[in-house]
């Protein structure tokens, strides 16, 4: 995972780094505009020499433009988006225009706060290492261009030296605290499921066998009282056996409904042991943020048709694809939740395991609506069957392979046959 998307990365439940609230975003906007009282000593040049007003007021101008889109900015770093580069070229063009027209009145000291703005808000390390670099450079060929004192030179030049750098490491930090948070938040979910898994198994051995012996020793019961001689005691008494067996068999069925619902299978847990299986055989996992923060928000029987799907996909990855990398993702269209897992591997091959042929020939080159066979696939079209869903193969992708399983996001009723699966070229 690229720190640099960490916010966007982070599991369902995890805050990005960054002011979360608007009393925080409010104190880091005032935190930030007080650094800003640096340009004082420019706006008093500005006034003290004798200077006209259009020059004064030329001066003001780009300090004022240069405080505002800086304190918009920077407060906002983690959610800066497509505005991040823009205001950082229009922060770049207000400190070259004071320089140029207003470098003698101390303005080259807007280099200090480009410099902190590049650091902070410049995703990528390496560019924003070379962003700090030329602020530097700015700042020297603004200083030596405009006669800046040694002495304000030297003074100034430490801050945009390392400031700069100082950003980089404080957004680092808040990025790997926000990746460890998430961490821990993948490992209390494994902790969970686990734990789920541990109460299904001793529900089942704990009440499971002994239901089963009373249904067994109620059925013999009732066989046995058949034949002794007919009364209406002999009636009675087998009516309430058959009640007892039928009470063992319903809670017994009860259990293993409950079982079942406590190993349901969801998308944040298997993604958590799809990079891990991946991990192990060599194959990247490039996997998509919806698979955790999607997770939870729509049917679960739906999310657990496509876990189960997840699962053997990766699976077939893993042990067919001699891929390097693994693409996963999720996304929520008109109403329904699709799910793609593709690999840059051989391709299909007839060895593969899947119970499909190569492109071209067998039941993977009909049109929509052919059927194909097979353990993995059959299993894989019967659980999305059963929640309206389908399954498409696209076995031609170069290179590699790709499977799209698409379910509905609400329930309904399943219109499709079961282990139908639908082929198309890529």
């Amino acid at each position: 995972m690229d720190s640099a998307d960490i916010a966007g990365k982070l599991p369902h439940g995890v805050r990005s780094a960054g002011y979360q609230t608007k009393g925080a975003r409010i104190a880091g906007a005032l935190f930030t505009g007080v650094w800003l009282l640096y340009l004082v000593g420019a706006v008093a040049y500005l006034f003290s020499h004798h200077y006209s007003p259009l020059y004064i007021a030329g001066g003001l101008a780009i300090i004022v433009a240069f405080s505002v889109i800086y304190v918009v900015l920077v407060p906002n770093w983690p959610t800066g988006g497509r505005y991040t580069l823009p205001g950082l070229a229009a922060l770049a063009l207000l400190a070259v225009t004071g320089c140029v027209f207003y470098g003698a009145t101390g303005l080259v000291a807007l280099w200090i706060f480009m410099s902190s703005a590049c650091g902070l808000l410049v995703p990528d390390r390496r560019r924003a290492v070379q962003a700090v670099v030329g602020c530097i450079a700015g700042y020297v060929i603004f200083s030596v261009t405009t006669h800046v004192h040694g002495t304000d030179f030297l003074s100034n030049l430490l801050p945009v030296l390392f400031i700069g750098f100082a950003m980089i490491g404080l957004r680092r930090q808040f990025q790997l605290t926000a990746e460890l948070a998430g961490a821990r938040e993948e490992v209390a979910q494994l902790a969970a499921s686990e734990e789920r898994l541990r109460l299904a198994r001793d529900m089942h051995d704990l009440t499971g066998q002994s239901l089963s012996v009373i249904t067994l020793k109620s059925e013999l019961a009732a066989r046995l009282l058949g034949r002794l001689p007919e009364s209406a005691e002999r009636d009675r008494v087998r009516d309430e056996i058959d009640q007892v067996a039928s009470v063992s068999r319903q809670t017994l069925r009860d259990i293993r409904e409950a079982i079942s619902g406590y190993r349901r299978p969801t998308l944040a847990v298997e993604i958590i042991t799809a990079r891990a299986a991946l991990a192990s055989a060599g194959i990247a996992a490039r996997d998509d943020a919806n698979l955790t923060l999607l997770s939870g928000t729509f049917d679960p029987d739906t999310e657990a048709a496509l876990a189960w799907c997840l699962r053997e996909a990766v699976t077939n990855v893993v042990r067919h694809s001699g891929a390097k990398n693994c693409y996963i993702s999720l996304a929520h269209q008109s109403g329904s939740m699709s799910l793609t897992v593709r690999d840059d591997g051989k391709g299909h091959s007839p060895s593969d395991g899947c119970g499909t042929e190569p492109p071209g020939t067998g039941p993977l080159a009909h049109p929509p609506g052919g059927r194909v066979t097979g353990t993995g696939l059959h299993g894989m079209g019967e659980r999305l069957s059963a929640v309206g869903g389908s399954l498409e193969l696209r076995p031609d992708t170069r290179p590699g392979f790709s499977l799209v399983a698409t379910a509905p996001a609400t329930p309904q009723t399943p219109a499709t046959p079961v282990s139908d699966v639908t082929s198309s070229r890529a």
